[in-house]
């Protein structure tokens, strides 16, 4: 058997060997720290209870809205320049850290004050909110991971998250042992990234590079920046649009139960998420040089990428759909039983982030990023107004709908009203010719 598979291997384009062998590491480590986070995920949850686990949600998810300013859109811009021209690394990742940098302190600074305007007595939040907002500063050193992807290196990288998820799920676990508080669980969180970005520095280390050869450029700040700004504007969109229900369901209603059921099935609903995300960081750097190298060889394999999301989504929707209140029961107990009927529905949302993964790679690579703030800003608008009618009747179902509607108007429609677009939406309706873009996918490992 095992000869057979090697035989296969070998039969593949070294180009392809190599985004395999990249994705396998990526996928054994997502598997390791979704088996570790789910179980301890769910152990919190269960000692947390609802509304407590939901108080926690709120805060992560509040600070989450502002991740576009931390991050400033730099991870694609950062990973094409470094695949294309190497020998511009020092300058590109030290530029992009300061850049990071600045921009966890503006995020940490704009939750803080925001927060304590829009809830001004609710102390608890404002330690919540603050706690995990200091943590986007830590995260100015994941720029290191930048050139990991450029690089498909993801083997040392993926030796250093697990053993930083090791550590974070003891903790939690210890924490739950000495039946702490809610607020114990965000200074976990903080020391969570403290220690992740002490690993990535010895990871990067370890393969010979040394963060004092960074160097900061105004110039190079300049052109990623003047690049990045739709990014940063469609990333704050976007999260607003992916995440704004969860804000509004803690704003919106009496209190945070209704809140930690959502969450419950959200996490349950996006727990294989990490498939479609290692593939779109193992694939991208070859999408951007086989676009200048053979245009119509990198329009079929597009189009391959995109079947892949297609099936991606049904094999993981069609199951957990039809049994989401036995998995609920089973992890969650009968606390959050009202999650299950919740899950049954989110999860057919899924097909957004498939879909506006393989999107993103499109137009990063073809320089239509700007759509991006289109798509986003109209995405944004739309869940907001949908959960604004829906939440404060249906609660998590309405803001579950609201959820699906957008998804819907801005993966799918949307490509059609923008011209430039469409041949993502003609990509999309191909994919779901489920049995063609199986053909298709044998096709390229054959």
């Amino acid at each position: 058997m095992l000869d057979k598979l090697a035989a296969i291997t070998q039969r593949l384009s070294p180009g392809l060997r190599q985004i395999i062998g990249n994705t396998s590491w990526l996928l054994a480590d997502q598997i390791f720290q979704m088996a570790l986070g789910l179980v301890v995920g769910i152990w919190v949850a269960r000692y947390l209870q609802p509304e407590d686990y939901g108080l926690l949600t709120y805060a992560f998810t509040f600070v989450s809205l502002f991740r576009a300013i931390t991050e400033l859109g730099l991870g694609t811009l950062v990973i094409r320049d470094i695949a294309r021209d190497p020998s511009c690394k020092e300058e590109t990742l030290g530029t992009a850290f300061v850049i990071r940098l600045i921009g966890g302190i503006a995020t940490l600074l704009l939750t803080v004050g925001i927060i304590s305007w829009i809830k001004p007595n609710d102390y608890l939040t404002h330690w919540l909110v603050g706690i995990v907002a200091t943590s986007t500063i830590l995260q100015a050193f994941r720029t290191i991971d930048y050139w990991f992807q450029s690089q498909l290196k993801a083997k040392y990288i993926v030796v250093a998250n697990n053993l930083v998820s090791a550590v974070y799920a003891v903790l939690r676990i210890v924490l739950i042992r000495l039946q702490m508080t809610v607020i114990a669980f965000a200074w976990a969180s903080l020391a969570e990234s403290a220690l992740r970005g002490l690993a990535m520095v010895i990871a990067y280390y370890i393969n010979g590079n040394y963060l004092k050869r960074w160097r900061w450029s105004f110039y190079r700040a300049k052109i990623l920046l003047q690049e990045s700004w739709p990014l940063v504007l469609s990333g704050l969109a976007v999260y607003v649009y992916s995440k704004i229900d969860q804000v509004m369901l803690g704003s919106l209603l009496p209190d945070t139960t209704q809140l930690g059921y959502y969450s419950v099935a959200v996490k349950l609903s996006e727990i294989f998420d990490f498939i479609p995300m290692i593939i779109y960081q193992s694939v991208f750097p070859k999408f951007a040089n086989l676009r200048q190298k053979n245009p119509g060889e990198y329009i079929c394999k597009m189009q391959v990428y995109f079947d892949a999301m297609a099936w991606l989504w049904i094999l993981v929707a069609l199951p957990i759909s039809l049994l989401s209140p036995y998995i609920v029961g089973i992890l969650y107990g009968q606390s959050y039983a009202a999650s299950s009927s919740i899950l049954s529905l989110y999860v057919w949302a899924q097909f957004g982030s498939n879909f506006g993964l393989a999107r993103s790679v499109y137009l990063a690579v073809e320089g239509k990023l700007q759509y991006s703030l289109y798509l986003s800003g109209i995405g944004a608008l739309t869940n907001i107004g949908i959960n604004w009618i829906l939440i404060p009747k249906y609660g998590a179902i309405g803001a579950t709908i609201a959820t699906i509607i957008t998804y819907f108007i801005v993966i799918i429609i949307l490509n059609f009203y923008f011209r430039q677009l469409r041949v993502v939406g003609k990509m999309i309706f191909q994919s779901l010719n489920l049995y063609k873009g199986a053909a298709r996918l044998v096709e390229l490992i054959r």
